[in-house]
């Protein structure tokens, strides 16, 4: 297939044995523009008509594996189980059996191109290639963290009118306690060692398949995937990309903030159910040709991690700022971290006092990426540049982000405004197509020219953007704006502090105040409360304007958190003002 696809690829920082060949034979590219100037990045020129990710990027790895072209010794994924054991399979191998597996979804399941599936399974081989088999046969598939509730799943089976299922025999009774309820879902497969009573068996079925399969021919603004969002505000929405914004627009993600190339390993921490797995653990790391390692722990253990960092050799490491708070807690003095180069950090803002600890303990820099269900990677800090602690870094091509005001008006350095992705004249193609069935929110989402992505920002002279926070999260205060994040950060420099999360709270004179969760060190538990009130408040007076400092405290235990981790201060702010 030959992409008549002008992309900006930034050819000139590619050496002739780029891990993107097969991008750069079929990419003609344009000189960079955004890596260290202020200049906005151009969208992409062209789009080819087809395009799948499946037969277009990973059957080229495979057949630069067989030619030897890529060092087969690399594998092109590498999972460890809980008791020690391995699957590692090189892009051929992958190739196999995801054909395999795309056979299985249309014949034994009856599933055809633009059929929805729900994929609700933890961190598995299966994983990838039900979610590659799905691309080959054209289905759109959905990925589904498995910590869902049987609610839950109604819901999404419900509001995506999937027609297939597939998870794992811990969740199948959930799924079988609302079935009844899904009028569209016609099959349920199962991945699991035993069998259940009206569930296939993807194992014994994957032995059966067939292992010739042809991909199917896809556009590249068809459908790929739906990814449901966290539903911090509201019942979760649907959110639809296409095959070529995953598959062609997180190819700077991996050249430029990840820095991949076919040599490298990449760790990444985030659950299969949400969209920064498909940052690092499939698209990102694929397109440069990169193995992606993974571990099936089910939930975070910072020993863990830590044991598998120094364990193998894995050059590259991308987790959440939650997962670094919890690392630096830990004496790093046993673990020898031999092949890490590189560290990733997204999800939500990293506190600076954090990336000082870590650089401290491992001798390495953090580097951020941001980005939203609905966008791909926009704004990072690619690997060479200058680091500014608390800053997200600047605008990632193909997107021109500005900073506006209620008008869409975009604002000057140094005022704080809504952050913002243009998308008229041309809607940037890997931005999502629209919310499923909802064009109100989908039209709710844009501004004049602008997608308005809900967080509120602020950028500096140099280009580089500053978090202020969720647009709902700004707290009024006698007439001050405060974001919650500066006060957080502020926090977590004193040593009592392990975790904190500020919202408003009514207050009779000021109309509302800032408050903060805190969660204590744990050589701090036993310390005076009142005490420790009056240290942290006179800690944030003098580090940050008097007029940020949390006026009430209150000690916790723990924070509500999303499924993904994310402090849901929305929970706490309800709390305050008593709403439910």
């Amino acid at each position: 297939m030959k992409f008549l696809l002008k992309l900006q690829i930034f050819n000139s920082i590619w050496t002739p044995k780029s891990p993107c060949r097969f991008f750069r034979k079929h990419c003609r590219g344009f000189a960079p523009q955004s890596i260290s100037g202020n200049e906005s990045p151009s969208v992409y020129k062209e789009l080819p008509e087809h395009f799948n990710f499946a037969s277009d990027v990973l059957d080229k790895w495979s057949q630069m594996e067989k030619n030897g072209e890529r060092a087969s010794s690399i594998p092109a994924l590498w999972w460890v189980g809980d008791q020690g054991n391995e699957v590692r399979w090189g892009f051929e191998e992958l190739g196999f059996l995801s054909r395999k597996a795309a056979n299985v979804l249309s014949d034994a399941c009856g599933l055809k191109k633009g059929d929805r599936a729900i994929v609700m399974l933890p961190r598995i081989p299966e994983w990838w290639l039900i979610t590659v088999g799905c691309m080959r046969a054209g289905i759109i598939y959905i990925p589904a963290t498995t910590q869902l509730t049987a609610n839950d799943i109604l819901y999404r089976l419900q509001a995506s009118k999937a027609k297939c299922v597939i998870t794992n025999d811990t969740l199948a009774p959930a799924v079988d306690s609302v079935v009844s309820k899904c009028q569209f879902l016609k099959n349920r497969l199962m991945v699991s060692e035993g069998s259940r009573d009206g569930w296939m068996d993807f194992k014994e079925l994957l032995k059966a398949a067939r292992g010739d399969h042809d991909t199917v021919r896809t556009k590249s603004q068809e459908a790929m995937t739906i990814y449901f969002t966290s539903g911090t505000t509201g019942y979760p929405k649907m959110v639809e990309h296409s095959h070529s914004s995953f598959g062609i627009g997180m190819t700077s993600t991996g050249r430029l903030w990840m820095d991949l190339n076919p040599s490298d390993i990449l760790w990444g921490l985030s659950d299969p159910g949400w969209v920064k797995f498909a940052y690092g653990c499939l698209f990102s790391t694929w397109i440069q040709g990169a193995c992606i390692f993974t571990h099936s722990m089910l939930q975070f253990e910072a020993t863990t991690v830590l044991n598998c960092l120094s364990r193998f050799p894995i050059t590259s490491f991308c987790g959440t700022p939650t997962a670094y708070r919890m690392l630096v807690q830990h004496d790093f003095t046993s673990y020898k971290f031999k092949s890490l180069k590189h560290c990733l950090s997204g999800g939500e803002p990293l506190n600076p006092e954090v990336m000082e600890r870590w650089k401290s303990k491992t001798g390495m820099d953090i580097y951020e990426g941001y980005g939203q269900t609905e966008t791909v990677l926009m704004i990072s800090v690619y690997k060479g540049m200058k680091i500014k602690p608390g800053a997200m870094g600047k605008a990632s091509p193909p997107y021109d982000v500005q900073v506006i005001d209620e008008n869409a008006n975009i604002l000057p350095p140094g005022k704080e405004g809504d952050i913002a992705i243009r998308i008229k004249p041309t809607r940037p193609f890997c931005l999502f197509s629209h919310y499923v069935d909802d064009p109100e929110k989908t039209a709710a989402s844009e501004r004049g020219d602008f997608y308005i992505t809900g967080d509120r920002g602020i950028l500096d002279e140099d280009g580089y953007f500053w978090f202020v926070g969720r647009a709902d999260d700004v707290i009024l205060s006698s007439g001050y704006r405060i974001g919650p994040f500066e006060v957080e950060n502020v926090l977590m420099e004193h040593p009592a502090v392990a975790e904190a999360a500020v919202v408003s709270s009514p207050d009779p004179i000021r109309g509302e105040v800032v408050k903060a969760f805190v969660i204590l060190s744990s050589d701090f538990a036993s310390h005076d409360p009142e005490k420790l009130t009056k240290e942290l408040q006179d800690h944030v007076k003098k580090v940050t304007a008097p007029y940020k400092y949390p006026r009430k405290v209150e000690f916790v235990q723990q924070l509500p958190k999303t499924i993904s981790g994310k402090i849901r201060r929305k929970d706490l702010r309800n709390k305050e003002w008593g709403r439910t």
